[in-house]
């Protein structure tokens, strides 16, 4: 017997076809067709409508339907949205954007997580020295790797206190995510990469928010390199 599907499951399916461009802006869904490809009642689809509407990927329009938004009007930092696109094609590109994104916040949140909340400098010493004995192990590209990375870089932007970098660690999260998936974590993290996480933790410890601000910005200048290089592959191979 088959599973039933879930309203969840539409809008996996539903909202990665609009991220990936399987459905174009100006693509109309009705719910009575929704319901026929999918075999699911009007209430199921409806849920799963009223999110993607809330992300800014659709928007109903009465005796119309469901009338597909470009990307100008999505809700690009939910997390949602990032590991939708993420999976379509552009994904490299998609990547870059985010990264940017990050050699933008990190460093200041860095900074100021040295300046409020020297005891998070523990914690952060304790997972960067776990990142350094998982890629000398050769497990950078792990599951284990990536929770460890995504529980640092999420201390770092909420130990600080400011509410708007903390709003965004879970949309860094998925940015590390993504980035995995991709394939972009080495299996032995590059050596500077994982000393500069140690030095940053360190920097936190000391109340250092200078030393704090460089070692972020170096942990992004390598990820950075990777990124770019993949985008370029992708832009290359896509011709």
């Amino acid at each position: 017997m088959a599973a039933p599907v879930l309203h969840s499951d539409i809008l996996n399916t539903l909202g990665a076809e609009i991220a990936g461009g399987g459905l174009d802006p100006g693509d109309v869904l009705t719910l009575a067709g929704l319901e026929e490809r999918f075999g699911v009642s009007r209430t199921v689809v409806r849920e799963a409508m009223r999110i993607l509407e809330s992300l800014g990927m659709v928007r109903a329009k009465r005796r119309v339907g469901l009338t597909v938004q470009p990307s100008a009007s999505w809700s690009v930092l939910d997390p949602r949205v990032i590991a939708w696109r993420l999976a379509g094609a552009g994904r490299a590109e998609q990547l870059r954007s985010l990264t940017q994104l990050r050699v933008a916040l990190e460093p200041t949140a860095a900074r100021l997580a040295a300046q409020t909340a020297q005891d998070a400098g523990g914690e952060l010493i304790r997972l960067a020295e776990q990142l350094r004995e998982l890629g000398e192990q050769g497990l950078g590209d792990t599951a284990l790797y990536l929770d460890i990375d995504v529980q640092f870089h999420t201390l770092l932007l909420t130990c600080g206190g400011n509410e708007m970098f903390s709003a965004l660690a879970d949309s860094v999260a998925e940015v590390l995510i993504g980035r995995t998936r991709l394939g972009l974590t080495p299996a032995h993290p590059a050596h500077a990469a994982v000393s500069n996480h140690e030095d940053l933790a360190r920097a936190v410890g000391d109340g250092d928010p200078v030393r704090a601000e460089a070692h972020a910005k170096a942990v992004l200048e390598t990820v950075w390199s990777e990124v770019d290089y993949a985008s370029q592959m992708e832009r290359i191979a896509t011709g």
